[in-house]
């Protein structure tokens, strides 16, 4: 069984088990016991046990090993893929084909979102709950991500995980190594047995995949349940249907229109990087899997999808930006805000530049949100609304982000002339490895 079917079973079951857990009230299955004073108190089986317990460990264990790889995954790719290229002419070009795209997507994700915010009117009557309690983390100012860019200290970078400066220190290392003549050669072959052996350890870490998105889902769905989603569900309905149109009709348009790519075979072979997003809700986790499935099962050249890649890991954020999108016009409405098209204007240019400005940050969709509602005069404290369905959110999101930087990667491929186009028709490609693999 391939490792694709094997995370949708054991996601599916996992959900599966999360409801039950929930719905049949075992989460507040406790019993009593008593202590050195006689004293009898409540230990809650399932929900401390099991769910907080069993399920939060192994799904934790996952993604931190995961998040292990990242940094020396990304590094070492990002080096063999720059000095893959041979010519910083061609680097140059590559890199700024991908962010305009990375934003452009972003931009129609934005007003997509923004668009069907106000066709479904999600906030309208909604009824505030009086104990909302929001605090904002402030997100940098853009000067400062730019001069940021350059790492002071490249291991530091390397330690707090700063994907932006592990991108550029990569690039450089890999423009000099290329330029250094025999030294510099010697260095390109030791990282490209290095790219190896951290492959093979990739492969060893996803042998675990399946049942630690069984983990996973099980915990969110069995804390969260229908009733949290029930009181949002026009929110949490127009989310959903704007990431399903942008990652279904968008990217398959711009496969076709600027591509001339099947979008059919291109979502077939996306089933894997998007249940795996789904499971962690982390882009930057599911960047093994993503860089493996456009390299091997869609044929781009590994010196484009090593950059491309973790390059829109980082700062392609469209499902993010459709969550702010409804988001904002939804606390607006339910705060009776009506916003002018200037201020609407503003949050589609807010949320298309945050995704730089706030990439690598943790909880970065939240404190996007909170850049943007403050640029509108939104209060921030309406974000307590939605954080009780935006795991589950948060989880679809990530999905369309991986899917977005698939897209991307096989467009530049393919206008580069570095897409195998036997390899992306075929829908065995790379199947039969991924078999033997894990």
């Amino acid at each position: 069984m391939t490792l694709t079917k094997k995370i949708i079973i054991f996601m599916v079951v996992g959900a599966i088990v999360g409801l039950i857990i929930n719905l049949t009230g075992l989460m507040d299955w406790s019993l009593g016991v008593s202590n050195d004073l006689f004293e009898t108190s409540k230990t809650y089986l399932v929900k401390d046990y099991l769910v907080g317990g069993v399920f939060y460990v192994i799904g934790k264990v996952f993604l931190y090993a995961l998040q292990m790889l990242v940094v020396p995954l990304v590094f070492v790719s990002l080096f063999c893929g720059t000095t893959a290229l041979n010519d910083p002419a061609m680097l140059g070009k590559l890199g700024g084909k991908t962010l305009i795209l990375y934003l452009l997507t972003t931009a129609i994700a934005i007003s997509i979102a923004i668009s069907f915010a106000y066709l479904f009117n999600p906030g309208v009557g909604f009824d505030l709950p009086t104990d909302l309690e929001y605090t904002a983390k402030q997100a940098p100012p853009f000067v400062e991500v730019l001069i940021n860019l350059v790492p002071r200290n490249p291991v530091q970078a390397m330690a707090t995980g700063n994907m932006l400066q592990i991108i550029v220190f990569s690039i450089l290392l890999g423009l000099a190594a290329t330029m250094a003549g025999k030294p510099g050669e010697r260095i390109i072959s030791l990282f490209e047995d290095f790219n190896v052996v951290i492959m093979k350890l990739v492969k060893m870490v996803m042998e675990l995949a399946p049942y630690a998105v069984f983990a996973l889902i099980a915990k969110v769905f069995a804390e969260i349940g229908v009733e949290a989603i029930s009181k949002l569900s026009m929110y949490f309905f127009t989310v959903m249907v704007a990431l399903f149109i942008h990652a279904l009709i968008v990217y398959p348009t711009m496969l076709t229109v600027l591509g001339k790519l099947n979008p059919i075979k291109f979502l077939m072979k996306m089933r894997t990087p998007m249940t795996f997003a789904f499971g962690t809700a982390s882009s930057n986790a599911t960047i093994p899997v993503t860089m493996r499935t456009v390299t091997e099962r869609m044929g781009v050249d590994k010196a484009v999808g090593s950059f491309s890649i973790p390059f829109g890991a980082t700062i392609n954020m469209d499902g993010t930006s459709i969550m702010q999108g409804v988001a904002t016009v939804f606390i607006a409405q339910a705060y009776g805000i009506d916003l002018t098209l200037t201020q609407l204007g503003t949050v589609v240019l807010m949320a298309t530049m945050a995704s730089i400005g706030t990439a690598g940050v943790p909880g970065v969709g939240l404190i996007m949100l909170a850049t943007v509602l403050t640029q509108v005069g939104i209060p921030v404290e309406g974000i307590g609304i939605i954080i009780g369905v935006d795991r589950l959110l948060d989880m679809t999101r990530t999905a369309v982000n991986v899917t977005g930087d698939c897209a991307v990667t096989c467009i530049v491929a393919k206008s580069e002339g570095k897409l195998d186009m036997d390899v992306f028709n075929d829908p065995g490609a790379g199947v039969i490895e991924e078999e033997h693999t894990y």
